[in-house]
C-alpha cells in the first residue's frame, strides 16, 4: 500500500495544473481538478492530505470552494493553500478567515513552491499522528474512550435530529483476571489485541464503531440499527472471538477466550442524558454474566420501562 501522501491541485488552467503536476509528482501523489465543484468531489472521496487551490476561477471560485471544503466534516481538517496572481491584502486576509493556512503568489519559483508545500505535508503528517495518539488506545489500535465519548455524542444527536434507532453495547472479556494470572500479561495483552482486530472485522458497516472502553471492556455503536440488526452483528462478534480458540484453562464456562455481551437500543427521544443507553447496556451485560457468559443478552421490549429508570437516576 503506498505510504506517498496525496496533493490535490485545483485550477482552470490545464498548463498551472501541469505545472504543479511536474514540480511534485517526484514527492507525492498529484491529483488534478479543473474547477471547484469537481475539487470537493475529489476532496471527499480521495482525501488528499494538502490541497492547492486557485482563487480565481470561473463559476465557483477559491473562496466559494474553501467554503464548502471546510463546512463539510468529511474535507474540513484538510489544509488549503492558496494560488493567487492577485497582489490584494484584503483578498489574503479573508482567505485566512477562511481557513487558508498559507499563500502562494503566482508566478510561483518551482523551488518555493515544493518548501511550501513539504512544509505543510509535514505539518499534516505530526497532526494526524497528533490525533491518533489522543484517539486511539495504543495497545490494540482501536479507538479509545475519548474517541467513544466523541462518536456517542454526535451519533445521539444525529440519531435525534433524524428520529432513528441507535443501538449500544458493552463487551466484556469473561474471566480475564483468571487468565492474566495464569497466562502473564503479554499473553494478555496478545489477547486484547486478538479480540480488537476479530471485533472490528466484524464491524465494517457504516456507522458500526467499537472502541476500547478499558482493561477487558469493548464498547461498540451501531448508527441506525433496531434490536435485531444489532443482535445479530453481536451474536457474530461473539462467535469470532469464540472462534480464535485462545486457549484458556482457566476459564469456568469454556476451554477458549470468550466474551459476554449486553446491548441496548436507544430511542434519543426518550433519554435526556445520552449516557442513559450505556447505563441500560452495562446491566445487560451483567446479565449474560449471570446467565452463563458467552452470549448475547439484549434489552428486552417488556423491559423498555428500564428507559426512564436509569434516565431518572442519572
Amino acid at each position: 500500500m503506498s505510504t506517498r501522501q496525496k496533493v490535490l491541485c485545483i485550477d482552470d488552467e490545464k498548463v498551472n495544473l501541469k505545472i504543479f503536476s511536474d514540480i511534485l509528482k517526484d514527492d507525492v501523489d498529484v491529483i488534478m481538478a479543473k474547477s471547484g465543484e469537481q475539487g470537493i468531489r475529489k476532496a471527499i472521496e480521495l482525501k488528499p492530505d494538502l490541497i492547492l487551490l486557485d482563487i480565481t476561477m470561473p463559476g465557483m471560485d477559491g473562496f466559494e470552494t474553501i467554503i464548502q471544503l471546510k463546512n463539510n466534516p468529511q474535507s474540513s481538517a484538510i489544509p488549503v493553500i492558496f494560488v493567487t496572481g492577485e497582489l490584494d491584502i484584503n483578498k489574503e486576509e479573508r482567505g485566512f478567515e477562511l481557513g487558508a493556512c498559507d499563500y502562494i503568489q503566482k508566478p510561483f519559483h518551482a523551488v518555493s513552491l515544493k518548501a511550501r508545500v513539504v512544509l505543510h505535508l509535514e505539518l499534516a503528517r505530526q497532526r494526524h499522528l497528533l490525533e491518533h495518539m489522543v484517539n486511539f488506545d495504543p495497545l490494540t489500535s482501536i479507538a479509545n474512550r475519548r474517541r467513544y465519548d466523541e462518536v456517542l455524542n454526535v451519533e445521539y444527536l444525529n440519531a435525534r435530529k433524524e428520529q432513528s434507532v441507535l443501538s449500544v453495547a458493552m463487551i466484556d472479556i469473561d474471566f480475564f483476571k483468571p487468565y492474566n494470572d495464569h497466562y502473564g500479561h503479554d499473553a494478555g495483552d496478545k489477547a486484547l489485541r486478538s479480540v480488537a482486530q476479530v471485533l472490528s472485522e466484524q464491524l465494517q458497516r457504516s456507522g458500526d464503531f467499537v472502541a476500547r472502553y478499558g482493561g477487558e471492556e469493548f464498547v461498540v455503536i451501531l448508527a441506525k440499527t433496531d434490536q435485531n440488526g444489532a443482535q445479530a452483528v453481536l451474536e457474530a462478534c461473539c462467535k469470532a472471538v469464540e472462534g480464535l480458540g485462545i486457549e484458556h484453562l482457566k476459564s469456568e464456562n469454556s476451554s477458549v477466550l470468550t466474551v459476554s455481551i449486553g446491548g441496548s437500543c436507544c430511542i434519543p427521544q426518550q433519554f435526556s442524558d445520552v449516557t442513559a443507553a450505556l447505563k441500560i447496556a452495562d446491566q445487560y451485560l451483567y446479565k449474560a454474566k449471570r446467565n452463563g457468559k458467552n452470549q448475547v443478552v439484549w434489552q428486552e421490549a417488556e423491559d423498555l420501562s428500564l428507559n426512564l429508570k436509569v434516565t431518572n437516576s442519572a
